[in-house]
């Protein structure tokens, strides 16, 4: 593993048996790394399986098969002892800042847990002021520390998970939707804090959302995901500048331009049909039956995972003679 790759996914797979020969392919064959201090983005639809990975990742899930290295050590064969100080080091910020928070706890009981199942001070005085210096971390003050839950706002509640998450003064933190369910004045508020604090404390994020303009804002590299499986990664300028994948194109035509001109000019890619089941996927590439430019190779072959140019990864038919003049997506549009 490269020095400044923190994180390597290697083909992971998590699949849910339900039964009756049934099973559900959430994650099913994904490839990534992320560089030490760097926010890596994962964008998708509702269902794509992009939680399932992040929960993968850190372990909350027991992975189907592929590998999670973390500081050179696979995370799914720590032992209990390696297991106990790995959670020091990954932690995560959840989706939902009313269902993540205990309602019966104090704002201190909930961001000392962690602390005292670590044993991490051996009194509470110098456990509170952790607290106190956490609270102010987060833009919340030490008054806070006293009341519950339930006298909060989305905003300030999420505040509440980000502490936690920093409670244990991890390296990693993989934050799982964390604005999707604040209000868009909010959402740019958590976003900055989360930057400052990447800078305040050195820490590497994997960034989940499936508004692709703020990801675009706070990820260094970005990856879209679709039914399990990623179909295009590359930076975010790369990203928006020159999308290559017909998924991701219809992605950000969907983006509101906040200029009139710009905005009513522009080809809106209006995606027909519903995302196929994850438990009987389709054969060959799992866009195709929403795909607008889908190709008969698209029925009979998986698309190869390919570095189209540098550090740009797509998963698409399209380019599979890139290296020697292959299609691109109008040319193939235009012969449709």
């Amino acid at each position: 593993m490269e020095n400044n790759q923190f994180l390597q996914v290697k083909n992971l797979k998590k699949h849910f048996h339900l039964g009756k020969g049934e099973i559900l392919k959430a994650v099913d064959g994904v490839t990534f790394h992320i560089n030490k201090g760097e926010t890596f983005g994962i964008v998708g639809e509702s269902g794509c399986g992009k939680s399932t990975a992040g929960r993968t990742i850190i372990g909350l899930y027991d992975q189907t098969d592929g590998e999670v290295i973390f500081n050179s050590k696979n995370i799914h064969k720590l032992n209990q002892k390696e297991r106990f100080a790995f959670h020091r080091q990954m932690q995560m910020i959840f989706q939902d800042p009313y269902a993540s928070l205990n309602p019966r706890s104090t704002v201190s009981e909930i961001i000392s847990e962690p602390m005292e199942v670590h044993g991490m001070f051996s009194n509470k005085q110098d456990q509170l002021k952790r607290v106190y210096q956490l609270l102010e971390d987060v833009g919340l003050h030490r008054d806070h520390a006293n009341r519950y839950p339930h006298e909060f706002s989305g905003g300030q509640r999420q505040r509440i998970g980000i502490a936690r998450a920093l409670a244990l003064n991890p390296e990693f933190i993989i934050a799982d939707e964390p604005i999707s369910a604040l209000d868009v004045s909010v959402q740019a508020q958590v976003v900055n804090l989360l930057k400052r604090l990447q800078r305040e404390k050195g820490l590497t994020y994997l960034f989940i959302a499936h508004d692709l303009s703020m990801v675009k804002q706070i990820s260094d590299r970005i990856g879209v995901m679709y039914l399990g499986h990623l179909v295009e990664l590359t930076t975010s300028h790369e990203l928006y500048q020159n999308p290559m994948h017909p998924y991701t194109k219809a992605l950000l035509s969907a983006i509101p331009i906040p200029d009139p001109d710009v905005e009513d000019k522009r080809e809106r890619i209006i995606l027909k049909g519903e995302i196929p089941s994850p438990i009987n996927p389709t054969s060959g590439c799992v866009f195709r039956t929403r795909c607008p430019v889908a190709m008969e190779v698209c029925g009979l072959e998986k698309p190869k995972w390919q570095e189209v140019h540098k550090q740009h990864f797509v998963a698409c038919h399209l380019y599979d003679n890139h290296k020697t003049g292959g299609q691109d997506y109008s040319q193939v549009a235009a012969s449709r």
